[in-house]
């Protein structure tokens, strides 16, 4: 299985990467990553609504950009799909048995994402209704991930 994770915006915090590193390293035995990154679009605190979508589609272009035509895109948002860990696991397990051997997750910058990166999505995934920094949003992805394929090999991990 290859797994893209494509992110707007450069990832700083040393402690988030070592985090990021250990679980793409974990992830390397059971799937190919590759976490993406595109450039954040600068812009000041205070928008108004055109200049918020306007952030969006640029942000939104890039992102499309690096998704693979083939690919079976997750896109995370806030009023995405809640799923436990192994409904999550149970997804990626069809998706793999249904020949959807590339799978992309779609991190937004602190805005959102556009309308045509949600049209592209071939779902919307939630993981809380809580806002969560976009840099710390790879590190939880990156771990339930690992946990799916854990969970679905049956090996010792999820509690």
């Amino acid at each position: 299985m290859n797994i893209s994770i494509i992110c707007v915006g450069k990832l700083k915090e040393k402690y988030l990467k070592q985090g990021i590193d250990e679980y793409a390293k974990r992830l390397s035995a059971y799937a190919k990553v590759e976490i993406l990154e595109v450039l954040d679009e600068k812009a000041p605190e205070e928008l108004s609504d055109n200049e918020v979508e306007l952030v969006k589609q640029k942000e939104g272009e890039r992102i499309l950009a690096k998704i693979a035509p083939d690919a079976y895109v997750i896109a995370l948002a806030i009023d995405g799909k809640m799923r436990s860990s192994e409904e999550f696991a149970k997804q990626i397990d069809q998706l793999a048995t249904y020949g959807r051997s590339k799978i992309a997750f779609i991190i937004g910058g602190s805005l959102g994402l556009s309308k045509q990166v949600m049209q592209r999505a071939d779902e919307a995934l939630s993981f809380s209704k809580m806002t969560f920094p976009h840099q710390l949003m790879r590190l939880i992805l990156l771990e339930q991930i690992y946990r799916a394929f854990r969970i679905n090999r049956g090996e010792p991990y999820h509690k």
